[in-house]
Order: structure tokens, then sequence, then C-alpha cells
């Protein structure tokens, strides 16, 4: 039998697409099986949570500097906000009687695989236990009713583990449907589904920032334990009619644990706990693609992983930060609330092909994809980074149409060097911040290669700029397989980063996970799988589509949270 890293070594090549050959998927779309585009549990009860339409309004700068935004308490309506600005809507869309829905977090295809779960102890307005998030009516569904002394214990525990008040954060879980994915991707959904938990963990690290509180992922627990936790329908249970796979769990609040929350105390305090909701069949029927089983398991979480442990990030040096006073301005567009910009976010569908934007702004969006401490959305992972930015510049003033290479590590430059193709010329970039250890590979017109690259699509060419993600993905399987899912979430995050940012800088991204891989290679000229290439992203000016309709997210519900002696704002 082939190991664990050896199947998720034989899924990645058999998922890439080719210019010859697309990855197996469907020939067409089942529509009659669409899956439906929320999971609900049916007979659990419901808290509603309130609307934050009256705000005060936190410019997005501040939330990339720690310390600047008050903390919020920990109540029922902080914890409304943050999953409204992450895995809530933002908006519906509509042409002719057609109508669907956008999120906070975005999601290939908008299909939106990720599921979120809540894990609190008593909270003001809130009982503690299990829920889980539902996002059309911004509501919670309680999963597990446990025991409120037993309860009550288990964070208890946790508090004194962590020397700290037990009211001072909560755990956010996140599962994904593979199906609601591969329905339409097939065999490659697998990696749309882990680019889709990143781009939740960036949402919900964003929202959080609003409410200047932290996010951290708990590497401790395994697959196992977190479907104890937050109760997931598995597929051989008869009432689950799509299978739920962990993915991972979430410490949020005003106060970073100084040790991470152990699964022993939680999951004592489940026991006897009474289970509430059935979940919805979110097909009638549906296709089993049986590699997607296969490489689910081979990426499990075992129950006492022993990898490697990752060196912790190291504390940026003064240089590798930007000051306040280095921060270049934002457009004069009116949108540089941080609130604003997480609603507005939207995948665009076309640029213009004609868009430039500045060096001062480039600059600020690649800086942003560098690790800080603190700083969302990056410090959430904690890990040291593993994917380098291969960047396609098309309209960026005063900074040459080319191909440019952006290691994201400290000291993997000459590794980079040495892997790529020895005539590439690997030039610092005149103009760029020093600390950016920025390289020119070529000085040429990309705007066709580009698009070629990315499954013919003009969207990619007709930008400012666009890039690959490039993994280190050797690097990361010898500290064990799961680490496959960790890569992909990294390039999530960094794709949610790139989002916000753009919409700061008054552009617009799009998400691309169709690329013809093996072609990308050959453009940096990579021998071996060393490094692979994992997500592409694309910026520029877009082209608004007048036939689409905007109407509000949460137009048909009524609660909001009345905020005294503060500016509302939509």
């Amino acid at each position: 039998m082939p190991s664990p890293t050896q199947r998720v070594r034989a899924y990645h090549e058999r998922t890439k697409h080719q210019p010859e050959q697309s990855a197996a998927g469907p020939q067409g779309l089942d529509w009659a099986n669409q899956p439906e585009p929320f999971r609900t549990w049916a007979d659990s009860e419901t808290v509603d949570l309130p609307l934050w339409t009256a705000t005060t309004e936190i410019p997005y700068d501040d939330c990339l500097r720690p310390g600047t935004v008050a903390a919020q308490p920990v109540n029922l309506e902080s914890v409304a906000g943050l999953f409204e600005h992450s895995l809530g809507l933002a908006a519906w869309k509509s042409i002719g009687p057609e109508r669907w829905a956008l999120r906070c977090n975005p999601s290939s295809g908008n299909l939106h695989p990720t599921e979120g779960y809540l894990v609190c102890p008593n909270l003001a307005g809130l009982e503690g236990g299990v829920y889980h998030y539902t996002s059309p009516e911004h509501l919670l569904e309680r999963r597990a009713r446990p025991d409120p002394e037993r309860w009550s214990r288990a964070w208890q525990e946790l508090s004194q583990n962590q020397n700290q008040n037990q009211s001072q954060g909560v755990l956010v879980g996140l599962s994904s449907i593979h199906w609601r994915e591969a329905w339409k991707y097939g065999e490659r959904a697998y990696r749309y589904c882990q680019l889709d938990v990143g781009h939740a963990v960036g949402a919900l690290s964003f929202a959080a920032a609003v409410l200047g509180w932290q996010t951290r992922w708990l590497e401790a627990w395994s697959d196992d334990n977190l479907i104890r936790l937050l109760g997931l329908p598995r597929s051989e249970a008869a009432k689950a009619p799509e299978e739920e796979s962990p993915d991972l769990l979430l410490w949020i609040g005003p106060e970073v644990a100084t040790s991470p929350p152990l699964s022993a105390p939680l999951l004592a305090g489940l026991r006897g706990a009474t289970w509430e909701g059935e979940p919805n069949r979110l097909s009638a029927q549906r296709r089993d693609w049986n590699v997607i089983g296969e490489i689910a398991e081979a990426c499990r979480v075992p129950p006492d992983p022993d990898p490697p442990t990752p060196d912790p990030p190291t504390p940026d040096p003064p240089a590798h930060r930007w000051s306040p006073g280095d921060l270049p301005p934002l457009p004069a567009t009116g949108n540089a609330e941080a609130l604003r910009l997480i609603r507005q976010r939207r995948s665009a569908q076309a640029f213009d092909g004609v868009t430039h934007m500045t060096a001062a702004a480039f600059y600020r969006m690649i800086d942003a994809t560098l690790p800080r401490a603190d700083v969302p959305p990056l410090a959430a992972l904690g890990w040291e980074p593993r994917i380098h930015l291969l960047l396609f510049v098309h309209r960026v003033e005063d900074v040459p149409a080319g191909l440019y290479l952006l290691p994201r590590r400290p000291g993997v430059v000459e590794t980079l060097r040495g892997a790529l193709d020895p005539e590439h010329c690997w030039e610092p970039v005149e103009g760029a911040p020093d600390h950016l250890e920025l390289r020119r590979l070529q000085t040429l017109d990309l705007r066709d290669l580009s698009a070629a690259l990315c499954c013919r699509q003009d969207i990619a060419g007709d930008s400012a700029f666009s890039v690959g993600m490039v993994a280190e993905l050797e690097e990361g399987l010898n500290q064990g397989p799961w680490w496959y899912r960790r890569l992909f979430w990294e390039a999530g995050a960094l794709g949610q980063s790139l989002y916000l940012n753009a919409e700061a800088v008054g552009l617009r991204g799009t998400g691309i996970g169709c690329f013809f891989d093996d072609a990308v290679h050959r453009l940096m000229g990579l021998p071996d799988a060393r490094f692979q290439s994992l997500y592409h992203f694309t910026v520029g000016g877009p082209i608004k589509d007048r036939r689409l309709a905007t109407h509000p997210p949460y137009a048909h519900l009524k609660r909001v949270i009345p905020r005294k002696s503060e500016t509302g704002r939509g």
C-alpha cells in the first residue's frame, strides 16, 4: 500500500490541468442535483444574531497595526459581528428572475463548501455550548447542550491553563463539504476546498481585527477530536446525507492564549451533552469522486501527530515592518473604512485591460503578504511562510513589465535561485523598499502568456498584475501529509489579504484556481516537484456588469445592535 505521503503526491499529479487535458471532472453540470447553497440543522434551537448596521468606523489600516483598535467585550453582540463580517452574507445579486447570495468569505464558483461552528463558554446574551452558524438568516443553530456545571468547569480549567479569564475568547471550527465543490470541479475540488478554508481563516482574522481581537490556529487538535467537538455528520451515519470533513479550530478573542486550549477539558465537558438537529440534504443524488475521499483520508491529522515542529515565526526587525509613516496613502475613494472594504469585496469577472496602478500601491499590496506578529490574516496560522509569489507585472507605473519573484521567508532567496532556471537574471528591483527581497527574473510583456497559463482566461492578462503562489511542497510533506492541506490554507489566506488590499487601493481582485500547473513550472525552470504552484490571483480595474442588480444582504431581517453616541453607517 502506498504511504499517505505517496498518495498525496499522486493526487497532486493526477489533478493537474494540462493544456491538452484538464483534471477529471464532470462533463456537464447536473443542474437537477446542484447542491443547496446553505447547510442547516433541522429541529435545533436557534439564536438570532443582531446585525451590525450601525457601528463606529474603523480605518482599515488600523486593523493592520496591533493594539490600535480597542478590544470589544466578548458577548453575543461581538460574536454576531465576528460571524457577520467573515462567514455572513455581503450582498445578493440578481439578473432577471435569477438571484444568488455573495458572502464575505470568497469561494471558487461561489459554491461555499466551508461551514462554521462556534464553541463558547457562557457569554452575556448567549448560553455556552456548540453552535452552527447559518448565514442566510444570520443565526446560530444549537448543536450541543452540555451540562452547565460540567461545561463551566471545562472552561475554568482552560482559563487556568492559559492564565487568562475564561470569557476572553471563543473557539471557531471550520469544516468542508467536499461534494459541494466536486459537483462542479470533480477531482480538483479537494484543492479548492482547502483554499476556501484559508480564505475563511483570513476573513475571520480581519473580522476579529475590527473587534480589536486576535486569531490563532490550534495545531494540537486532531481530526477525530474536531469531529467529536463539533458533532460533524459522517457518511456512515444514516442521518448524514453529505459528510463534513474537519478542517481546523481557531481561538479568537481580545487576548492570545498563552497556551493552546487542549482537547481533553472540552471533550470531557461535552460528556452527556444533548445533541440537537439533523443536517439538511443538499442534493437528491450525488456522484462520489473516490479520489477525494482517498486524499482526505491521506491528509487526516492523526490523534497524536508527531511531525517535526515548524520553527516559530521570527520577530520582525524594525526594517521589516512598515511604520505608520511608511504606509502609502490610500486613494481618495472613501472606501478606507474596514467594514466597508469587507462588505464590498467581490471577485471581478473581467478587467478593462487599461488600468494602471502606482508603484506605491503595488509595493503596499505585496508587502502585506509578509508575516508580521499579530497582523491579520497571516498571524493566525503561525508557521513560517512556505508560499512564495511569482509576479506577472503588466501595468504598474515605474515597474517594468515582466516576471518577478518575492520570497516570503528570510534566507530562502538562494534556495529558490538554486531551484529555478539559471538563465533568470535575479536582479533587485530599483525603487522597491529595501526590506522586500523582490527579484526581477525577466523583463518582457507577459500579458498573453499570463492569460494562457491561467487556462486561457483573459482576466490574468488584462490586469495590472497577476500572481502565482508557489509552495515548498516537499518541505511541507516532510513534516507530514496533512501539511498538504496547510499549504493551501496559507495560499487562501494570502488570497484574502490580496482581495482586501486591492479594494483598499481602489482596485479589485480575483482568485484563479484553473491554471496549467506544469506550464507554470516550466516557465520558472523548476526541474522537480520541490516547488509547486497552488493558486493564482489577479488584480486590476474591474468592468462592471450592468445587467446585474445588487441588493442588501439582510434587508429581510430587522435585528440591529443599538449603538448610542456612534455614527451609523450601512
